[in-house]
């Protein structure tokens, strides 16, 4: 029993340790990630300048982790209006290389700067007239003094215990391509509406492409006449779905009435026997295009603050209902 007890403090204190070691780990490459930004300078702008000018791809290549870091760089370029990809340089160097023309910027990743497989790609690129950027950790390795522009990792030291997994060095080469893709965001005056169309499966793609009329409820809509008694009319509004009633006069709209149109008149003492819907509806209720974007519609209620909106087609005749929270 006192063994398992010495164990499971063992333990517990080996948590402990783990949890500081990782908070370390985090600030230190917080701290060198921090230095690499103040040293940005010339050879960044070039780069930018060279990738903005660019009129092929942006090609990205690495090996191991850099080669993974080089995939997520590629991913974000290409979300983000800068059309790119990766290549593996060994699939490269063995007929890969075909994927690429002369007017492709090619970017190579290796923190030593030294990686073989990534300088055997280098004789061929330059002889089909690809610009080069390294990303490098040594600005006094082959690939730095081999490339058109070469953009240096600052690093100290790899966080690793051992200082041999890359750690430090593939955050730091991660930053420095989201600051790529942020950068070229601004010159391309990359907005919301460009990102969407890159991501039409996604939240703000289906928001800013999707129109209202494709996802209006239009079934079963809560209509009463003007002169219909509140007794009835509250009565559609608690069986519909949406809580309102749509007023109409001769089948054009008239008004709408909510729930807060209904409590104002019950606390102003009116007899919901005897009243009608035109006497508590509101007359200028605010609408929007049924061709207008969801985003717009979001945009017009958030500051209306209101959770529901009347949808109505071109001649004006209210076709359906929009509901802040689908």
């Amino acid at each position: 029993m006192q063994n398992a007890h010495y164990e499971n403090q063992n333990l517990e204190r080996n948590a402990e340790d783990a949890l500081i070691l990782a908070q370390q780990t985090m600030i230190e490459q917080g701290r060198q990630v921090q230095r690499m930004a103040n040293g940005l300078g010339d050879a960044f702008i070039q780069a930018l300048n060279l990738m903005f000018n660019c009129t092929g791809r942006v090609v990205i290549s690495g090996m191991g982790k850099s080669g993974i870091i080089g995939q997520k760089i590629a991913a974000t370029f290409a979300s983000t209006g800068t059309p790119s990809f990766f290549i593996h340089p060994g699939e490269a160097f063995h007929g890969d290389l075909g994927m690429l023309r002369p007017k492709d910027v090619v970017i190579l990743i290796t923190n030593s700067g030294e990686t073989d497989e990534v300088l055997k790609l280098m004789p061929s690129l330059q002889a089909f007239g690809n610009k080069i950027i390294g990303i490098t950790g040594n600005l006094n390795s082959t690939l730095a003094k081999n490339s058109d522009i070469a953009l240096e990792i600052q690093i100290e030291k790899e966080v690793c215990p051992n200082e041999l997994a890359p750690t430090t060095s593939t955050t730091a080469t991660l930053v420095l391509g989201d600051a790529m893709a942020i950068g070229l965001m601004h010159m391309r005056d990359f907005q919301p509406q460009d990102f969407a169309r890159f991501h039409p499966g996604g939240s703000l793609g289906r928001r800013l492409l999707t129109r209202v009329k494709d996802v209006m409820h239009k079934e079963n809509l809560p209509f009463i006449p003007k002169n219909d008694p509140m007794k009835h009319a509250i009565m559609v509004m608690t069986k519909s779905q949406h809580g309102v009633a749509i007023v109409c006069d001769e089948g054009k709209l008239a008004g709408v009435i909510t729930d807060g149109d209904l409590r104002r008149a019950l606390v102003s003492g009116e007899d919901m026997n005897t009243i009608v819907a035109s006497d508590i509806m509101s007359t200028n209720p605010i609408t929007i295009s049924e061709d207008a974007k969801v985003i717009e519609a979001e945009e017009l209620m958030r500051d209306s603050q209101i959770k529901q909106i009347l949808v109505v087609d071109g001649d004006g005749n209210v076709s359906g209902l929009f509901n802040f929270y689908q």
